[in-house]
Order: C-alpha cells, then sequence, then structure tokens
C-alpha cells in the first residue's frame, strides 16, 4: 500500500463511526513487574509503552497510571482474593477510555500494534498480568449531582487516589440486580459526604482468541462488575472512615473479590519504585 493510500484511508475513517466523549469502554489493567526488575519495568511502561502501546492508538483518548506502595498494598481485601494472589499483587494500574462505539476497531488495532511491538523487542516480559482486561461501561455515579467533573474527565482531572473493587456474581442476572441496586442506592449513599467525587462501574468483555500470549483470558464476562472509586483525598488519609468496609458491598448477591487503593504515579520520575517492595 503506497503512503498516500494509507493516508487516503485515514481520512476515510475519521469521516465515519461513533466520535463522542463518552467512556463507553476502558482497558483496565493491573500488573506486577517481577522482582528487581521494578525500575526497568516503570521507564518501559512509561517511556515506551504507555504512548505506543496506549495512548498513540485510535479511539484511546485518555490514560492514567497508578501505584499501591506496600503500605497501600496492605490495605487491601479480601486477605484471599479470587483476582490478587497473593492479595498484594499488582502493585501497578494503568487506566484508559475507549470512544463508546468504537471496540472493534480499536481491538483489531491494538492486537495488530502489540504483535509488532513485540517482534520489535519493545514489550517488557519481566512482568505478570494480575488483572487485564477490556470492559464495557455500565454506569457512572457522582457525589455532587451534575456539578464537577464528568467521567470523560476522570483521568485528566487531578484526582489523589483511586480505588479498584471487583465484585463476582453467580450470574448475570444476579448481576443486573447487583448493578441496579448499587446505581440506584447503594453508591448514592456511600459517596454522600465520602472523599469519593464519582465511581464508574463496568463489565468485562472477552480478550480476541488472537491475543498476546502473555495476557490471560478474562474471567467473570458474564458475572463480574469492576468500580473505579475517585477520590479527592490520599486513600491512606481516609481509608478507615469511607472505605474500609467496601468489601460488605456486595450483600448477599455479590462476593467484593478485590478491593485496593492507588494514587498516581508522577509520570517522567521513579516515584514510589522504592516503596513497593
Amino acid at each position: 500500500m503506497s503512503e498516500e493510500t494509507r493516508s487516503e484511508t485515514y481520512a476515510e475513517l475519521a469521516a465515519v463511526g461513533p466520535y463522542g466523549v463518552r467512556p463507553g469502554h476502558a482497558l483496565i489493567t493491573m500488573v506486577e513487574p517481577h522482582p528487581g526488575h521494578e525500575y526497568a519495568y516503570n521507564r518501559w511502561y512509561e517511556d515506551d509503552h504507555y504512548y505506543a502501546g496506549a495512548m498513540a492508538m485510535p479511539w484511546m483518548y485518555a490514560g492514567r497510571r497508578w501505584v499501591a506502595t506496600r503500605e497501600l498494598q496492605e490495605l487491601r481485601v479480601p486477605e484471599k482474593s479470587a483476582v490478587a494472589r497473593p492479595v498484594t499483587a499488582g502493585c501497578y494500574l494503568s487506566t484508559y477510555w475507549i470512544t463508546e462505539g468504537r471496540y472493534d476497531d480499536h481491538m483489531k488495532w491494538t492486537v495488530g500494534i502489540n504483535k509488532r511491538l513485540n517482534r520489535d523487542a519493545r514489550v517488557h516480559h519481566d512482568r505478570t498480568h494480575v488483572f487485564t482486561s477490556f470492559q464495557d461501561h455500565e454506569a457512572t455515579v457522582y457525589r455532587d449531582g451534575t456539578e464537577g467533573p464528568r467521567d470523560f474527565h476522570a483521568l485528566d482531572h487531578p484526582y489523589a487516589g483511586l480505588v479498584l473493587q471487583v465484585i463476582d456474581t453467580e450470574g448475570p442476572q444476579e448481576r443486573a440486580a447487583l448493578l441496579d441496586r448499587l446505581r440506584t442506592r447503594d453508591l448514592p449513599r456511600r459517596l454522600a459526604g465520602s472523599p469519593a467525587a464519582m465511581v464508574t462501574v463496568f463489565r468485562p468483555t472477552p480478550l480476541p482468541g488472537d491475543r498476546m500470549t502473555y495476557v490471560k483470558q478474562v474471567e467473570g464476562v458474564d458475572t463480574r462488575l469492576t468500580l473505579l472509586w475517585f477520590l479527592e483525598e490520599d486513600p491512606r488519609a481516609c481509608w478507615t472512615e469511607h472505605f474500609a468496609d467496601l468489601e460488605t458491598l456486595g450483600g448477599a448477591t455479590g462476593a467484593v473479590e478485590l478491593v485496593a487503593p492507588f494514587i498516581p504515579t508522577v509520570p517522567g520520575t521513579n516515584r514510589y519504585v522504592d516503596e513497593l517492595r
């Protein structure tokens, strides 16, 4: 294909299809660098992969990295997690928003570019994917109604912390009932007066069959909900009062499999790397 033909194809693709700002889909990926490789992993991800393997791709329009120091890891529950084994595994979290209606388009690109990055030796293999999945947006609940940043601002607004929560149910009907209860009752009640400005709720989608082999297939596609709590305070300063009991949020219909607090990384630096172990 000639350079001119490629350029014309870009123009044609831009002229059709959805192009709103709603985060209809997300990539949520929690990763554990292998012991002794923390600095190398952090520099590879920030200096190369965050851009070449994520933000430079079509329809992925916002991203942010988060880190759990050892102090934050020790706040996690439950002790026996179906997500993280041990529950402290996964000290880095990356979150990305994808334009609603562009999931299939994005996936074709991301599979292709990651295969190319791997061939070109631009993939850091001394890491383990603890919890990596593309997810569909189900709901956003705001503490302050129409005031404040919207969910499409969430990864650019300077939030001081984030809590990743994963809840499993018995089946699709139970998940739908839990989602309705969270959206209409439990989340508004918990957000009121708390340092969390919003909660976004997602459900996982299966990864394509031609995904990279080091990323395992997604679990809980029909049964799981993923919640992201965006905090205006460092979670260590408000954990006991507001978030220590999040393990009970699933109630009788859902088992909370992970509650994990994070703080934002400082891009371009190795801040917090020496606090992971």
